[in-house]
């Protein structure tokens, strides 16, 4: 990740005054990790709501699949990606090796208070009282340096299994971002930051790995708490244990199941600025489980660093002004570690 997207992190540290919980020798939830308001919105009964839809990036129609699904959820899965299902069962093999090392053997690789990339817990939780019920670590470039402390003896192996998964996301990253982008009209002519080719080379990401442990009282705990995406879009895969929710206009909180070889798809905040608000960016969280703990991977995709973002110019005129202003996304990244969820609310236009 370039180094100036790395200065809004150094510009907000994140200090967490506790000790990293072993959390398979917990019998019961310390009061540190009790959610006593979890729920803000209802929970839409799983059993009657419909989901994020599911498709087929092979369909004929999936421009305007796409489109709907980004207007009306915020989110989707896709099907016949392209992505090898033994890149993803590796992924997720490299991932649980990780998170089941010894808690001192994972400090080794531990993100600093002002850092990106490294073993930590969740950069949100500076934004709520009671900590949550999980584990994280972030890979930004790659992650050789940080690796090779985890593993010494077999760092080559995962370092290759990551980065070809990166290099694979990037390629499915810029696939979505032509049909989300155009499902809304827009071409490579409207998109200069896309490069000659249309094929953002100079796209920023990062990987995000996270692992959720089971709980003994899942009820009062929470594996993520409630947030969009800083992002473009996020592309996650889940393991086979439910536990991300999205939540739905008008129904409330909807369980996304994991479906064998599909990734989601999350519209993030810088879609949604560059819809000029038509896709929302999807609030969305992890909730875990008694009996089973649950791993994802997700890829956060932005922009190059020091394009500014705004609402396309296509998309706006008289009768639809700008709702937002130009900002890169270092300096929403920014704006995000000093507002949180109010980011969005923070870069209305003066026009809107």
């Amino acid at each position: 990740m370039p180094s100036r997207l790395s200065d809004a992190f150094r510009a907000h540290p994140v200090f967490h005054q506790h000790k990293h919980l072993d959390f398979t020798s917990l019998q019961e939830l310390p009061d540190s990790y009790a959610w006593t308001q979890r729920d803000e919105y209802p929970t839409g009964d799983s059993l009657i709501s419909d989901s994020v839809p599911v498709i087929d990036l092979n369909d004929p129609n999936a421009l305007t699949l796409v489109g709907n699904a980004c207007k009306t959820w915020g989110a989707f899965q896709v099907i016949n990606h392209g992505i090898p299902t033994n890149l993803l069962d590796n992924t997720e093999s490299t991932s649980r090796s990780l998170f089941s090392l010894p808690t001192q053997q994972k400090l080794k690789a531990a993100r600093s208070p002002d850092g990106v990339a490294g073993y930590g817990l969740a950069r949100i939780s500076s934004f709520f009282s009671k900590l949550m019920w999980s584990e994280g670590f972030t890979v930004a470039g790659s992650p050789l340096d940080h690796f090779r402390k985890l593993w010494p003896q077999e760092f080559c192996k995962h370092c290759d299994i990551i980065e070809e998964y990166e290099q694979e996301m990037k390629k499915l990253a810029g696939r979505l971002m032509w049909l989300v982008l155009g499902s809304l009209g827009i071409t490579t002519q409207d998109v200069k930051w896309a490069g000659p080719k249309g094929h953002f080379t100079d796209a920023s990401a990062a990987l995000q790995l996270n692992y959720y442990p089971a709980c003994p009282d899942p009820d009062r705990a929470m594996g993520l708490a409630e947030h969009t995406d800083s992002t473009l879009l996020t592309i996650l895969y889940q393991n086979n244990t439910s536990g991300l929710q999205v939540l739905k206009e008008g129904t409330g909180w909807v369980m996304v199941p994991p479906i064998p070889g599909a990734l989601v798809v999350n519209v993030g905040d810088l879609i949604h600025i560059l819809s000029n608000g038509s896709y929302p960016s999807v609030l969305h969280r992890a909730v875990v489980n008694r009996a089973k703990h649950r791993l994802s991977i997700a890829y956060l995709y932005g922009p190059p660093s020091s394009v500014q973002i705004s609402p396309l110019q296509k998309l706006v005129g008289p009768s639809h002004p700008p709702l937002y202003r130009p900002i890169t996304w270092s300096e929403y990244l920014d704006t995000k570690a000093k507002h949180f969820n109010k980011a969005l609310s923070s870069v209305k236009s003066l026009l809107s």
